[in-house]
């Protein structure tokens, strides 16, 4: 799968037409436009399913039902430093991205495609864990609390949005070493608990293994683990669907 800003093939024999695009570094406001037109279009029978992948500059998306008690500092104060505040569609508390995060926006009609919410949560959460494994890291899911952890740390995020039978939204994994951001709230709603990262991970491997000359390794690029996520949602959601095959979305115009 090519990272050059067109649509590649990620999902072979399951009933579903998926293509992938990395979009780079996009601000929120641009990447929730390109959502909303997306969604749009799939929703009135047209458009195609979609996998986009990107990292927003700093960002703290807060979901509908999202709580203020889950900020520790004033939008003014988040400004200062050069982070955004935005109120959002999708579930859940509040969360950042911004760069050295992975963040990846599943546009799916799963009506159309007999796909229950359900099935794609978990998938995304599949998605979230095989791209980790991929990179030496062992992470799972954890009961009540979407994402997915490593002990009592989080390293990925799942927040989902449904509009006539399309999804939109998705997941956030963290992949550089930049954390601070996380500790200016309570992550997903989540007081205390204490975020982790790719490269974090396989810095406290390293330690624990005894090869010091291993810490501070440079982290994955976050286009590469983009497309490790990408094939591992296809893998994971075309487990429940059989018999049907993808086309290529290069060159949609999209």
């Amino acid at each position: 799968m090519g990272s050059g800003g067109g649509y590649a093939q990620v999902m072979q024999e399951t009933r579903l037409s998926v293509g992938y695009r990395w979009l780079g570094r996009v601000g929120y406001d641009e990447a929730h436009a390109l959502q909303r037109r997306m969604v749009d279009e799939r929703a009135e029978g047209g458009g195609a399913d979609a996998f986009l992948a990107l990292e927003h500059e700093p960002v703290l998306t807060l979901g509908k039902n999202a709580t203020l008690d889950h900020l520790h500092l004033t939008e003014a104060e988040y400004a200062v430093r050069g982070i955004a505040l935005r109120r959002v569609e999708r579930g859940g508390e509040v969360t950042y991205h911004g760069p050295g995060h992975l963040v990846a926006y599943p546009i799916i009609d799963l009506r159309s495609a007999g796909i229950s919410l359900r099935q794609h949560i978990c998938a995304l959460e599949d998605a979230l864990i095989a791209a980790c494994a991929h990179y030496g890291v062992a992470a799972e899911r954890r009961g009540g609390a979407p994402g997915c952890w490593i002990g009592e740390r989080k390293i990925g995020a799942v927040g989902v949005r449904v509009e006539r039978g399309v999804a939109w939204h998705g997941l956030a994994l963290n992949v550089g070493r930049d954390l601070e951001a996380f500790s200016l709230i309570n992550p997903c709603g989540h007081a205390g608990v204490v975020s982790t990262s790719i490269a974090l991970e396989r810095d406290w491997a390293a330690v624990a293994a005894g090869d010091r000359a291993a810490v501070g390794a440079d982290a994955p690029p976050v286009a590469q683990v983009a497309e490790v996520a990408a094939r591992a949602y296809a893998a994971a959601i075309g487990a429940y669907l059989e018999g049907a095959t993808i086309s290529d979305m290069s060159g949609s115009g999209v």
